[in-house]
């Protein structure tokens, strides 16, 4: 390539990942306001996260042509390859992202129908929270290119998991204690469910930074909580309503 060759190439992989980093942080807002639609009971926020989905999907479509446009016209290598196949898949994994944030806004607008059960809201707000955190933390380190912000997420992984345990046992409690309570119990587990995918997510992001920045992929399995656990992580979470 010529000079002005490597200049635009080099403008066009900034632009594809700024637009990542835009995606990322309307899949932030997404996570964030479907956690505030359920601890608030509010169902016009609610019903925002569930509308605001097309846009993600939009977006997630724009970046992939973008990306495999790049790869087909450049043919890319190296640390330049890496970038923009890195931004393919953190596009799907955003898009996924917001399609869990959609699913926890559609329970909520049945959890605002239901009795209010203060004390889990709390517990799933306090874990809603934890992933809002990690999820910011893996797209801060993905849009700065920030190796050792990145595998701090990794290696926190199990956090999420602790927090989905303790509420699956919690959640269980409540149902064989007042059978009343089962449906609006079982809206809130699927709620954390989602959250845990969410908190699986971001450690993806991480591992797409780690081969991002080094080259290689991580080395090891995820630390894991080794504590009493619910479903296994590896069951698929519950279809959309």
């Amino acid at each position: 390539m010529n000079e002005h060759t490597l200049k635009f190439f080099g403008e066009e992989l900034g632009q594809l990942k700024a637009e990542v980093a835009r995606m990322g942080g309307l899949a932030e807002a997404q996570v964030a306001d479907a956690i505030e639609a359920i601890a608030r009971r509010d169902v016009a926020i609610a019903e925002d996260v569930v509308g605001r989905d097309r846009r993600l999907d939009g977006m997630q479509h724009d970046i992939e042509k973008k990306a495999i446009r790049i790869i087909s016209l450049r043919q890319p290598v190296a640390q330049d390859l890496r970038r923009t196949v890195s931004a393919l898949k953190m596009s799907s994994i955003l898009e996924r992202t917001g399609d869990y944030a959609k699913n926890i806004a559609k329970r909520g607008l049945i959890i605002a129908d239901a009795e209010p059960l203060s004390a889990l809201t709390r517990s799933i707000e306090r874990m809603g929270k934890l992933v809002s955190g990690r999820l910011k933390d893996a797209l801060d380190a993905y849009t700065n290119a920030e190796l050792d912000r990145a595998m701090d997420v990794w290696q926190n992984d199990e956090e999420v998991d602790e927090h989905y345990n303790s509420l699956f046992r919690e959640l269980l409690t409540y149902m064989i204690g007042d059978p009343r309570m089962i449906n609006s119990c079982a809206h809130l587990l699927f709620v954390a469910k989602n959250l845990e995918r969410i908190g699986d997510y971001a450690t993806n992001i991480a591992e797409i930074v780690h081969y991002e920045v080094t080259g290689e992929e991580i080395v090891g399995d995820r630390p894991k909580w080794s504590g009493m656990s619910g479903p296994a992580k590896s069951e698929p979470a519950e279809p959309e309503l």
